[in-house]
């Protein structure tokens, strides 16, 4: 056994070419009591204590999540920050017997195990309390790695396996308990050092849902992202192109992962649809930008005529332009579609359905157009405010949040539309003895009247 001064000088050295984490809690408190504890862990939770305070929103989420009280939380904090300063002490102190540290209960007290009795006293002495168990941390590690050589031949229902430091085992988790048995003697691990726990869990990969992004329509087309939503009481999705899929079309992702399901889609007449997907993708409220980097999206207000404006695409990428026209139609050889907004950015095929953003604020999905990205080009886009009212949906913002398409008080308050007039999102108008919401800020114009631009205005 070291003696005490070489445990403590070391432990000195340890927290002082160590950074901490931020942690505070009153060590004045202990010290004000009379504490003059010098142990390892002591040593090490009095510096983690003087660190900078919590931040209060970490404090209450512990609480919140752990079931713990604010002071409790605290604690913790130092006390994990000081059990993982005096960890590598205590795997060094113990050599070949050392079987793991951890922490426990609601304050974070550490532990250490070893497979040598006499070595307990150490661990009590380092201010930790000592647990004696029968295999050590090397053990337990190459059983793991004997596993981990068989993986290939583990069965699909025995997703996960781990060192329990606590229960000093290996653990198995599977739901056919009987053949993860049979695989774990078939791999050459020694059986009695491994635990099968039956379990239902099926570890899954998830991924975001980024505008710009390519994904693919059953085992055939390929279309882009446009901008990510959320729907009440769904999983969230994405806004694309109409002509990309029918409603009931399942899509994969960029990764060819199963991905979501067309629930609407309209064209021709118009070109947009919305897919729902499954819990594995998150809507994420952004675009890729591909050589500009991922860019953030922050709402979703109109730009008018002369704007700059860009579009992603999963085959020609980033590429931008300017607005040229709103409340355009244009003839496909399938139809016309109505309310789409004119660009002078180029696109080709596999950019349908991507997204179409100036600045920070989502402009719409890309339609069609003509040209191409080397010759130059015209490019449609159907504006986002109209599917996003559609079908009730909610844009996905920077941070995660959704924002709804905009609301505004309007401009003539139950007034009678007029010419000339800038109108914002939201706004109420009666025409022709009908009233209507409009759905993109813009001034009006002759020949723009409601029921002549269903792209501007819905009726209600």
């Amino acid at each position: 056994m070291l003696p005490r001064k070489t445990l403590t000088a070391g432990i000195a050295l340890a927290v002082t070419l160590i950074a901490v984490p931020a942690v505070a809690l009153a060590a004045k408190g202990a010290a004000a009591q009379g504490d003059t504890d010098d142990s390892l862990f002591a040593m090490a939770r009095a510096s983690a204590a003087v660190a900078a305070d919590p931040p209060p929103g970490l404090v209450e989420a512990l609480s919140r999540d752990l079931g713990v009280t604010r002071a409790q939380a605290e604690e913790r904090l130092v006390n994990e920050a000081a059990a993982a300063v005096v960890e590598p002490r205590l795997r060094a102190m113990l050599g070949t017997s050392y079987a793991g540290a951890w922490v426990t209960g609601p304050t974070s007290t550490p532990v250490a195990a070893t497979t040598d009795p006499t070595k307990a006293a150490q661990i009590t002495a380092a201010g930790v309390a000592a647990r004696v168990v029968t295999r050590s941390l090397d053990l337990l590690d190459q059983v793991k790695a004997t596993l981990d050589q068989a993986s290939a031949k583990a069965p699909r229902t025995a997703p996960v396996w781990y060192v329990d430091v606590v229960e000093n085992t290996v653990v198995v988790l599977t739901s056919t308990p009987a053949k993860a048995t049979a695989w774990v003697k078939a791999s050459g691990a020694d059986p009695s050092a491994v635990r099968v726990v039956r379990s239902d869990e099926r570890p899954e990969l998830f991924y975001d849902l980024r505008g710009g992004d390519a994904y693919y329509i059953g085992t055939g087309s390929r279309c882009s992202v446009g901008f990510s939503v959320t729907r009440a009481g769904s999983q969230g999705g994405f806004v694309t192109a109409g002509h990309c899929g029918t409603t009931g079309a399942s899509t994969s992702g960029s990764n060819q992962v199963a991905q979501g399901t067309f629930r609407g889609s309209s064209f021709p007449g118009n070109d947009y649809a919305w897919v729902e997907v499954n819990t594995q993708w998150t809507p994420v409220g952004v675009v890729n930008g591909y050589s500009s980097g991922i860019l953030p999206v922050r709402g979703s207000t109109v730009a008018q005529p002369g704007s700059s404006i860009c579009r992603s695409g999963s085959t020609t990428q980033w590429r931008c332009g300017s607005v040229q026209q709103l409340n355009t139609s244009v003839t496909y050889p399938q139809g016309t579609v109505s309310g789409v907004t004119r660009t002078s950015v180029c696109a080709e095929p596999g950019d349908s359905g991507g997204s179409f953003i100036s600045g920070d604020q989502a402009q719409g999905v890309t339609s069609g157009g003509t040209g191409n990205c080397s010759s130059g080009g015209t490019t449609y886009f159907q504006p986002v405010n109209e599917i996003l009212s559609t079908y009730g949906l909610t844009l996905a913002t920077q941070g995660g949040g959704p924002t709804s398409s905009p609301t505004v008080s309007p401009t003539v308050p139950g007034g009678t539309w007029a010419p000339n007039t800038a109108y914002a999102a939201g706004a109420s108008v009666t025409y022709g003895g009908a009233s209507y919401r409009c759905l993109q800020g813009h001034t009006s114009q002759t020949g723009w009247e409601p029921p002549n631009v269903p792209a501007l205005w819905q009726q209600v």
